[in-house]
């Protein structure tokens, strides 16, 4: 039975892109005040393209700070953790692997 779940483990399909729940967590949330959906969607896919393209996650918490004129770690934080989970699931091993022991 335990061979049978490391099988299965390995055939799950790949995690889907979720735009509603990123829509639902992000926009609607205060604080980024993005004018509407789409500009909230393309913000979130250029967060996953930074995370593709290995940006270190300090750096990248850093622009989103900037971005949104806050000192604000956990906005900034948030709002990556929400892009790379709704939007782009396959990178989220990167961001891990990026964030691994910052501080911030």
């Amino acid at each position: 039975m335990a061979g049978m779940a490391g099988i299965s483990a390995h055939n799950a399909p790949p995690a889907q892109a979720d735009v509603v729940a990123y829509l639902v967590n992000v926009h609607v949330r205060p604080g980024y005040n993005f004018p509407n959906g789409d500009v909230a969607i393309a913000y979130g896919h250029s967060v996953c393209d930074r995370v593709a393209a290995k940006m270190p996650y300090a750096q990248l918490v850093d622009q989103l700070k900037a971005d949104f004129h806050t000192s604000d770690y956990y906005q900034a934080g948030y709002l990556i953790n929400q892009a790379v989970n709704e939007l782009c699931p396959a990178q989220i091993w990167q961001l891990r692997e990026s964030a691994a022991g910052y501080t911030g």
